[in-house]
């Protein structure tokens, strides 16, 4: 399974979303070079104050710029790092990767995936509505998270847009993404 890279992004502030650059440096079993979430403990402000020793397995967020196109068609106009990713991806399919899975970013970066984001409230803050298109239920009555997924830096080095990306599916039994 292959992808690409469209954006990348950081904010050193604790801030809903995150402007875009020429590059990231991911740094091992940190995160986000410069990013507020970087850290080898957790650094969302809700977690910690439920348990700052908590592992950080937030380091990196990455969101599918398809996710873009379809709420566009509801109305609403995202640009990449609105959403507070640190990376934006076209061609593969961030939400159906098993647990465990490991993306291959550019030339060194490996990043491991730990599981969903949660969306909250403060994407409709960000456009009134919003959330109802990222987080939803299915047929069954399930929810469904559309707001890209997490994971921890395994190996650092710098990511550009354009860069590919290759995902590495861990050995089975696979395990689906949950939040985290």
């Amino acid at each position: 399974m292959v992808g690409t890279v469209t954006a990348v992004c950081r904010s050193g502030e604790h801030t809903f979303s995150k402007p875009a650059g020429e590059s990231i440096t991911l740094l091992a079993g940190l995160g986000v070079e410069g990013d507020a979430h970087l850290g080898v403990t957790v650094k969302h402000r809700s977690r910690v104050a439920q348990d700052p020793t908590q592992p950080n397995l937030r380091q990196v967020h990455l969101i599918h710029e398809e996710l873009f196109a379809e709420v566009a068609g509801a109305g609403f106009a995202v640009r990449p790092g609105d959403l507070g990713e640190n990376v934006t991806t076209s061609g593969i399919d961030l939400l159906g990767l098993p647990r465990g899975t490991r993306l291959h970013l550019g030339d060194r970066a490996v990043v491991e995936v730990t599981g969903l984001r949660n969306p909250c409230l403060q994407i409709d803050a960000f456009r009134k509505g919003l959330l109802k298109h990222v987080v939803g239920r299915d047929e069954s009555g399930a929810v469904v998270r559309k707001g890209g997924i997490m994971g921890v830096v395994l190996e650092g080095g710098e990511v550009r847009p354009g860069d590919l990306i290759r995902a590495e599916l861990p050995d089975g039994p696979h395990v689906p993404l949950d939040r985290v």
